[in-house]
């Protein structure tokens, strides 16, 4: 089954044909015009900006999907787009176009929930497939949530942050020492480098770190974003509000930063927080493996980190590659197809959404 997918709920216009089976899905294209140059004059994402943008962007890149996979509207047997949820504006670009085209074409539309999407990036081109029920984590600039997968379509929220994401405090607060926008990659990059200054090794280092004389400094001491409680719930306003109050006292002091000492013990809390919760929903949910997915799966640490914890429950764990971390049309495929498997289709009266559902 071959699925021409559309991803729009952000600051990309993706476009992709994935070949869907039973057992294995093959990307044929995957096309992603990137906003990323555009709204880093501003520090972050300017909503009519990506909009518009995807308005310019979306059917070029229909047409080179369509000729990087080497097919034609005729072969394609559904359409798939993001539905939800994202920002609306943008959403509704993707929509409005898959709803066009599916209609012009006589072709089955299937509505896909972003997260789903980001879980089945872990679908694509694999020998094996990751088999439910598992736990999933969706890490992005807009979620840090933990879910419970049943089926590849039943899936359920069991922990989610309160406030802010992590990837969206990882953007901030790397703005504020000079990171330009979107400050990940240069954050992952800093902290290594602090990881490295503090205990001179990459093996083992969240162990090694805990021990060392740049944790128990308090001068860059920073509180956990995992909630104290029984539940599987993040706060990073509180780690953000904590970094930025410690990078205001360096300043009123007339201090230098340590900027890659900082963005460690930054990191190490944010991860530390996550692998906490994880580890928790892995102890209460036995035999379920996990999945990491969303942008900030990207983020060397976490992924690192987060391997760990599944090697101690012997547990299998499936992170997308660092191509399929961020918002791409071939996870919505993956996605797309199961739904179109339980029946799950739109008509020409399908709307966007900006909310979760899951």
């Amino acid at each position: 089954m071959l699925i021409l997918a559309f991803e729009s709920s952000c600051d990309e216009t993706s476009a992709a044909v994935v070949e869907c089976g039973a057992e294995r899905f093959i990307t044929k294209s995957n096309i992603i015009a990137s906003q990323v140059e555009t709204h880093r004059l501003y520090g972050g994402v300017v909503p009519e900006i990506a909009s518009r943008a995807h308005i310019e962007a979306i059917s070029s890149i229909t047409y080179e999907a369509l000729s990087e996979a080497g097919v034609t509207m005729a072969d394609i047997d559904a359409v798939a787009v993001t539905k939800n949820p994202g920002l609306i504006g943008a959403l509704l670009v993707g929509v409005n176009f898959a709803k066009a085209l599916a209609a012009a074409y006589k072709k089955p539309l299937i509505p896909v929930d972003h997260i789903k999407g980001h879980i089945a990036a872990t679908y694509l081109d694999r020998e094996k497939m990751p088999k439910p029920p598992f736990i999933a984590l969706a890490a992005s600039g807009g979620h840090t949530a933990i879910y419970e997968v049943k089926s590849y379509n039943d899936v359920h929220t069991i922990g989610t942050t309160r406030d802010d994401a992590i990837g969206e405090s990882f953007d901030k607060i790397g703005r504020i020492i000079g990171i330009p926008y979107p400050a990940g990659a240069g954050f992952d990059r800093l902290a290594k480098e602090g990881f490295l200054e503090t205990v001179g090794t990459e093996a083992g280092y969240f162990d090694k770190y805990k021990r060392s004389a740049d944790y128990k400094d308090a001068a860059l001491a920073l509180p956990s974003p995992a909630v104290k409680d029984d539940s599987l719930d993040f706060s990073f306003s509180g780690l953000k509000t904590a970094a930025i109050n410690l990078i205001h006292r360096y300043e009123q002091r007339g201090d230098e930063l340590p900027k890659a000492r900082f963005a460690a013990r930054y990191t190490y809390e944010a991860v530390e927080a996550v692998a906490k919760k994880l580890g928790m929903a892995l102890d209460a949910h036995p035999g379920y493996d996990l999945i990491i997915s969303g942008g900030v799966a990207a983020n060397s640490h976490l992924r690192c980190r987060l391997g760990e914890i599944a090697e101690r429950r012997a547990r299998q764990i499936y992170l997308p590659p660092l191509s399929l971390c961020g918002d791409n049309a071939a996870m919505i495929a993956a996605a797309a197809y199961f739904e179109f498997l339980d029946g799950n289709l739109a008509d020409p009266s399908l709307n966007a959404s900006a909310m979760d559902a899951l």
